[in-house]
């Protein structure tokens, strides 16, 4: 794990060695291979990172919170950078959040101009509840641009090839849970 030595600043004591903390959140319902993107390459520019799974129960997720929070922490044990990878269920501000997990930033991923705006504004938003912690926003892949946990459940839920998007595991669980939608 890398660490910085930081001059004294507030209450910090000097030569202090300080970890970057960084928190992404999302729904995750279900992960996507998009996500999984966003998530090695955000583990990539800070020290420990903190993927916060949001009961946001408003949008009706297909998966509880400890499933959907099961099912990704399982994805991530399977990336090299896992050991700096923590996977928690949040509900509430974000900025609470981040706050709460000692994050000096929030990463967000970026699909298309339509995600920017809204990112946008819940960036400045957050700035003005907490200025201290930063919005860092990662592009989309190549490739990922167009996956959307929304998409990858519509295709599935119709029969569709949903195997390019999620991983295998993922996918067992989604038709699963759409066979369980069927007998009901």
């Amino acid at each position: 794990m890398s660490a910085t030595t930081v001059p004294q600043m507030g209450g910090e004591k000097p030569g202090a060695v300080v970890l970057r903390a960084a928190v992404y959140p999302g729904t995750f319902d279900p992960v996507t291979s998009g996500h999984i993107d966003i998530i090695r390459r955000a583990a990539r520019i800070c020290d420990r990172l903190i993927v916060g799974v949001a009961k946001n129960a408003g949008k009706g997720p297909l998966f509880s919170l400890d499933e959907r929070v099961a099912l990704l922490s399982a994805e991530v044990l399977l990336l090299p950078e896992c050991d700096r990878i923590t996977v928690v269920p949040f509900e509430g501000l974000l900025i609470n959040f981040a706050v709460e997990h000692g994050a000096a930033q929030i990463v967000r991923g970026l699909r298309a101009v339509s995600d920017f705006e809204y990112e946008f504004q819940m960036a400045g938003m957050n700035s003005k509840l907490n200025p201290a912690i930063e919005t860092v926003f990662l592009m989309a892949a190549d490739g990922q641009q167009f996956v959307s946990s929304r998409f990858v459940k519509e295709i599935g839920k119709l029969g569709g090839d949903i195997s390019r998007f999620v991983s295998p595991r993922i996918e067992a669980a989604l038709q699963q849970r759409f066979a369980e939608q069927e007998e009901d």
